[in-house]
């Protein structure tokens, strides 16, 4: 195969995503939303929060985590983070799914792209640590506007919420967690 063959080749399977469903309903509350969905509305997170991130933050490969962190979904499937599942069985098939995924590529794009999406899952730079608090932070947001669809569904409780979601928000955006906490409270005070 030629370099263009497997970058399409990739490009192609990449396509998979937009039918892997999540928990997280569109804000609308219409119907799931799919992990496609769910990785593009976080880079746009990322680009109108910017100012939310910390000195130390690159915008620039946070976007590039957050349109990648996802892909393994195609192979593993999506999680809800209220879902109770085996973590270290997931992050097994997931591991087995960039394998896989990332090897259509080039050499070359497959190693800085495996680097990228390796960055945001170990979470250790200042710019893995906030596309991970956007990751957290964005299905809140969802469930406030949509009426707490998922949050329903799964019987989740506000220190469900804060337990789950919480500790990586506050690690890479605690602005966001003090947002967040503020309105979460509310609606269940409402609920």
């Amino acid at each position: 195969m030629t370099r263009l063959d497997q970058q399409i080749a990739f490009l192609n399977e990449a396509d998979r995503l937009k039918s892997v469903l999540r928990a997280t309903t569109l804000g609308d509350a219409s119907r799931a939303e799919n992990s496609a969905e769910h990785s593009w509305h976080l880079t746009l997170y990322a680009l109108v929060l910017a100012d939310q991130a910390g000195p130390d933050v690159d915008i620039n490969r946070v976007v590039k985590m957050l349109i990648l962190h996802d892909l393994v979904e195609i192979d593993a499937g999506d999680n809800p983070v209220f879902a109770d599942v085996d973590t270290v069985a997931v992050a097994a098939q997931e591991q087995q799914a960039a394998d896989r995924l990332f090897s259509l590529l080039p050499d070359d794009l497959r190693d800085g792209l495996r680097a990228i999406w390796d960055e945001f899952e170990q979470a250790e730079s200042p710019s893995a640590q906030f596309a991970k608090a956007l990751d957290r932070f964005q299905p809140p947001m969802q469930n406030l506007a949509s009426g707490g669809t998922s949050w329903t569904k799964y019987n989740a409780t506000p220190e469900m919420i804060e337990a789950r979601v919480a500790p990586a928000i506050k690690r890479g955006a605690p602005g966001l967690w003090a947002y967040a906490r503020e309105r979460i409270a509310a609606f269940f005070a409402t609920a």
